[in-house]
């Protein structure tokens, strides 16, 4: 009885896969490949990642498409958040130049705004900084934001407006 109940579990998990790939890859690779920023391999690694875990908790998913999709997506995108962390905790490439040709005028009041900036969207939650992400960096309407955030509009709108206000306010103190 239990070889009967492990390849009936076999078969499944190769169901589940079929779907996966068949109804779901492609909707994943695009979704992806916007909060990749386009960066194809990255993409591909991601979707390959989340695909593995769907595969690995087979016993746990239900197997509705509808289900099935937000459940990709939440994955996916947690993975990709992931890895903006861990590109950002890594010191930024900066390509050397000659002196005697670089020229560039005195920047420091801008240069010290954007180091306040940085300093307080890091303060920021996580749910704040992804709307700033989403919407001012990736440049997605609220509505898609609202999407790929898996939350409604009103909160995306929320979420900006209170992160906005507190990025206003560190600059005015700053001034």
């Amino acid at each position: 009885m239990g070889n009967m109940a492990r390849a009936t579990g076999a078969h499944e998990d190769e169901e589940l896969l079929t779907l996966l790939y068949g109804q779901f890859q492609r909707m994943l690779f695009s979704q992806v490949l916007c909060l990749t920023n386009y960066d194809r391999q990255w993409t591909e690694d991601v979707v390959q990642e989340t695909l593995i875990r769907a595969w690995q908790n087979s016993d746990n998913l239900v197997r509705e498409p509808g289900m099935l999709r937000g459940w990709l997506s939440t994955v996916a995108k947690r993975i990709v958040i992931d890895g903006w962390r861990s590109k950002q905790a890594r010191p930024q490439e900066v390509e050397l130049t000659r002196p005697d040709i670089a020229e560039s005028p005195d920047e420091t009041d801008q240069t010290l705004s954007v180091m306040v900036i940085t300093d307080v969207i890091r303060q920021l939650s996580d749910d704040h900084r992804s709307a700033i992400y989403e919407t001012y960096v990736l440049g997605r309407t609220v509505k898609e934001a609202a999407v790929v955030l898996g939350v409604p509009e009103g909160t995306v709108k929320s979420r900006l407006y209170k992160a906005m206000h507190t990025i206003r306010r560190a600059l005015q103190d700053r001034s």
